[in-house]
């Protein structure tokens, strides 16, 4: 059965985080080798307002189209009206400030809407895909403790009702809103230290994950992507990830800080290279993120004259190849490619890195610098327990602190304890909280890739490094020369163990 009730009471506090072995030399020097090369994205940004409050502002102002789907169109007015009468429904259900509420379906507006209602009452949003196993969505609707299920669809996906049944979640169709009236009082948002929503990652024992996300490093996020890609009111940007995928958060919500407007896209014709092309440019989309498979996909499939009015890709969840980014520079000269990483225990990504020419002589491409409020360390094992810091050019792990660490894993203190520690080189860090990546990564000098600023370059998972005859490899760096080579499309390398003879 599943654990009801405020999500900060699973949640284990900053005072039970363990300390990162950190000599105070060693911290000393990490911190200045941080600052001095720009790896502490510090900036103020406004964290005032909730997404409903700008929805709502927009609304009064000068009404404009905001969301699009398959289905229908809504205006900024009627997207808030929707929210509301959502909020009541919410609330007639029980759903009360810190709760958590579960929205399952297919990608559409009213997904949209959904997240708006849960804001306005201060509750937690968390996603179940159609596409999840019963299985799946029994243990992500049970471990988030969520009472009520929220389904968008006319007809719900079987499995979304079997998981909801057996996590004793009550399943609420979001079209009973439809006659209700609009919930009436002022918007009851998380404080910027409260949790904003749970996404869950899969786990290495196979049973997934529940990441909590605060208020703030969500907004901190949002704010990210709007500096960084120069983002306005006339952007529309395709909405394509899985519910379940931590970037679908920034495509449902970003435009809307700004008045621009959200095209959901459906996995039919987000699967489908040339249909997705089109629909780019019949909607008149400027901002698309995908994954670096699907890129490959839409370049082999792509006709002259298409995407002529795209601003933006971004390239995240898998590596990037230069190759890949070659071809695309090559093919778009006028939309501009983004490499982006980060996890979503971080509220999605942490660094952003705009591709140029001078990066494709690179055996690896850079995911570049830290987005505004994350502070990145690269450290190693010293050999004695602890960990230092590496300098341009060192091999270590990549550590997070700052505005967009979140607050751990919902209900498993032990999980927490091996990812999340006590922030040992930032005392005035508004979360207090370090998140260990287990990510390799090296930082390059300025110069390099064209760059005129140090930037950090991916290098793989920590647990791939290999000995091979007392010689250390990194299988991550074999995958990228093989995939330099024009007649490879994707590589793969493991290691094989055979008894000696």
């Amino acid at each position: 059965m599943s654990a009801r009730g405020p999500v900060v009471d699973r949640l284990l506090p900053l005072t039970g985080l363990p300390a990162l072995d950190v000599p105070a030399a060693q911290a000393e020097r990490a911190r200045e080798l941080a600052v001095r090369h720009g790896m502490r994205g510090e900036r103020d940004v406004d964290l005032a307002d909730p997404v409903i409050t700008r929805v709502e502002r927009f609304a009064a102002e000068r009404d404009r189209p905001a969301v699009t789907d398959g289905y229908r169109a809504l205006s900024y007015a009627e997207l808030a009206a929707e929210a509301r009468r959502l909020a009541a429904l919410l609330e007639a259900e029980g759903v009360e400030p810190g709760t958590v509420v579960g929205v399952g379906g297919e990608r559409r507006a009213t997904v949209i809407a959904a997240f708006l209602a849960i804001e306005l009452i201060g509750a937690l949003y968390v996603p179940a895909d159609e596409t999840w196993p019963a299985g799946r969505v029994r243990d992500v609707l049970a471990q988030a403790g969520a009472s009520v299920l929220v389904t968008v669809d006319e007809a719900t996906a079987p499995a979304l009702l079997e998981g909801a049944a057996e996590a004793g979640c009550r399943v609420v169709p979001a079209a009973r809103a439809e006659a209700l009236e609009p919930w009436r009082r002022e918007p009851r948002p998380a404080a910027l230290d409260q949790p904003r929503y749970v996404l869950f990652t899969s786990g290495s024992t196979g049973r997934p994950k529940g990441a909590v996300v605060e208020h703030r490093g969500m907004l901190n996020h949002l704010w990210a992507k709007i500096i960084d890609l120069e983002l306005t009111g006339a952007d529309v940007v395709a909405f394509t990830a899985p519910l379940g995928f931590d970037i679908s958060i920034w495509q449902m919500l970003c435009p809307l800080l700004l008045g621009g407007r959200i095209d959901v896209i459906g996995d039919g014709v987000a699967h489908d290279p040339a249909a997705f092309a089109r629909a780019v440019d019949e909607q008149g989309i400027t901002v698309v993120e995908l994954v670096p498979t699907m890129v490959r996909h839409l370049l082999d499939d792509l006709t002259p004259g298409s995407l002529t009015g795209l601003r933006w890709m971004i390239a995240t969840g898998e590596e990037l190849p230069a190759e890949l980014s070659r071809r695309w520079l090559e093919a778009m000269p006028h939309a501009r490619l983004l490499n982006a990483y980060g996890p979503t225990e971080c509220s999605d990504d942490v660094t952003h890195h705009t591709v140029t020419a001078g990066d494709l002589d690179l055996l690896r491409l850079p995911i570049g610098t830290p987005i505004v409020n994350a502070c990145l360390y690269v450290l190693r094992e010293d050999g004695g327990g602890g960990w230092a810091a590496c300098d341009i050019g060192e091999t270590g792990e990549l550590f997070v602190g700052g505005v967009v660490v979140g607050r751990g894993y919902l209900g498993n203190d032990e999980r927490t304890r091996e990812s999340f520690y006590r922030d040992p080189f930032d005392p005035s860090s508004p979360t207090g909280r370090l998140y260990r990546t287990g990510d390799a990564v090296k930082l390059l000098p300025a110069g390099a890739g064209g760059e005129d600023r140090p930037t950090l370059q991916y290098l793989g998972r920590v647990d791939r490094q290999v000995k091979i005859a007392g010689v250390r490899m990194e299988l991550g760096e074999i995958e990228a020369v093989l995939q330099r080579h024009p007649a490879v499309g994707a590589a793969a390398v493991v290691v094989h163990e055979y008894p000696s003879r």
